[in-house]
């Protein structure tokens, strides 16, 4: 049995693992580099080891980290999402140093991370795709013929990668010149490879993904649907499982489609299925994530499983607790990725000191955060500092709980999208359960809301313009 393991991450789903791990009575060891030697994962870990003074790349060197699971005694170790999270190369040396690796196979990591490889392995699977290159781009003119022989608008794509990355949007020739060699350059610079490839571009689709769980039994099932649609340049702002958009036919039309797609490539571990959903209700395979994804929290609370819990016993070789007819859902539940960004500003990032915090609280509240009162978010790293994640038994309730709770939570110090978060709350769009993609992008008076002035700030300025103007 697993008794401990290395968390190869950093931040809030760090604090995650490591409390997955107390639950289970199993030790938990973080790594840091110089810009986390405070970090609340480095506090909360059984044990904690500096990877170097360059703030990002010590979380890049997975033979280092390997080296440090080694020598502290570590059976497993769990990559988290981002960084190392794709990287196939970490799962292979896991192997080769007999330690557990919390996640798929490095071959299936490598194969659904090759999104042309994706593709065509679900396309033998007769899983639904949108139409196509049938592999990597040779040069502009191909395709420019392409192009135009599927019709514009496309989406030009870089083949590794993910987390909306490399993808730009063509509705002619000129865009598609203009866009191919900055795709390239973006596929080059975020995942070392340059290959794209392009698909037809579902003009403002619905992004369904579905949860799976897979063991190394033969066992595979799904744990239903999150909702992504809000999104702001393919970046992912609110997620909501169950989806309000769809029928209970469609959820378990695309639930068995996750299933069947996850089977075709021998899927252990957890994974999501990402589609498309047309404005005709054609759904269509996009991607999968082969790791724990930012939004697992809404379906651990519809569900009741913990999701990261059941990756360690996977990778323990157990077999899955749960059948298909045991998973069941209750209510709503709404995440919010809380960033550390200036929306009034094109989202500039807003990093710095946080002076004071306060976490929601109350029924159906839930946070998932590395910060705390006085801590200084780094600059170096994703600008979101928390996720706070609300559940009610209807969609009026959770979107009613969301407000509250995100009027209860507070961060000085930094501007934050929270304030945004209320605008699309009060959309009747979005109350409606009537949006897509294209919400954030046609909608841009959300941004013309009114910053509230906390009383203390207030406080402080009125008395430093009585003290300048009495000369004091």
């Amino acid at each position: 049995m697993i008794k401990k393991i290395l968390v190869a991450n950093r931040g809030e789903i760090a604090v995650r693992i490591v409390r997955a791990c107390s639950e289970m009575g199993i030790k938990s060891v973080a790594i840091y580099t110089d810009a986390d030697r405070h970090a609340l994962h480095v506090k909360k870990a059984d044990e904690a080891y500096h990877i170097g003074s360059e703030p990002v790349t010590g979380y890049l060197n997975a033979h280092n980290i390997v080296n440090i699971a080694v020598t502290s005694g570590c059976d497993a170790l769990h990559p988290g999402y981002g960084f190392l999270a794709e990287n196939p190369e970490l799962a292979e040396i896991c192997a080769r140093r007999d330690i557990k690796y919390i996640g798929p196979s490095a071959e299936v990591i490598r194969q659904m991370g090759d999104k042309v490889r994706a593709r065509n392995a679900m396309i033998a699977a007769n899983i639904p795709c949108v139409p196509g290159s049938d592999g990597n781009l040779a040069d502009i003119e191909e395709a420019r013929l392409l192009a135009n022989k599927i019709g514009y608008p496309i989406m030009l794509k870089a083949t590794n990668g993910g987390g909306g990355r490399g993808i730009r949007r063509c509705d002619s020739d000129k865009d598609l010149i203009g866009n191919y060699e900055r795709v390239i350059s973006e596929a080059n610079k975020a995942f070392g490879q340059p290959e794209v490839f392009l698909e037809k571009c579902v003009v403002n689709p619905r992004h369904i993904e579905v949860q799976v769980l897979g063991d190394s039994h033969g066992n595979v099932i799904h744990l239903f649907e999150r909702d992504c649609s809000i999104q702001r340049r393919n970046q992912k702002l609110i997620e909501i499982a169950p989806s309000p958009q769809i029928t209970q036919a469609q959820r378990e039309y695309i639930g068995e489609l996750a299933v069947k797609a996850s089977r075709a490539v021998g899927y252990e571990n957890a994974g999501t299925v990402e589609f498309l959903l047309d404005q005709d209700n054609h759904f269509y395979f996009m991607e999968m994530n082969t790791r724990i994804q930012v939004e697992h929290t809404v379906t651990e609370t519809i569900t009741g499983i913990d999701i990261v819990q059941e990756q360690i016993r996977i990778a323990d070789g157990l077999e899955l607790q749960y059948k298909q007819e045991d998973v069941k859902f209750r209510g709503y539940a709404m995440e919010f990725r809380i960033n550390a960004e200036d929306p009034k500003n094109g989202f500039l990032p807003s990093f710095g000191k946080i002076t004071r915090y306060y976490a929601p609280g109350g029924p159906g509240v839930r946070i998932d955060a590395a910060m705390y009162s006085g801590y200084e978010i780094p600059p170096y790293f994703d600008s979101m500092c928390a996720k706070l994640t609300v559940w009610a038994l209807t969609w009026e309730g959770v979107i009613e709980r969301g407000r509250r709770a995100l009027s209860d939570m507070v961060i000085y110090g930094v501007k934050t999208t929270m304030p945004y978060y209320q605008e699309i709350l009060k959309h009747p769009d979005f109350r409606n359960a009537d949006f897509n993609t294209g919400f954030v992008e046609s909608h841009p008076e959300l941004i013309n809301y009114v910053t509230k002035v906390p009383p203390e700030i207030r406080a402080a300025a009125i008395s430093a313009a009585i003290a300048a103007h009495e000369g004091i």
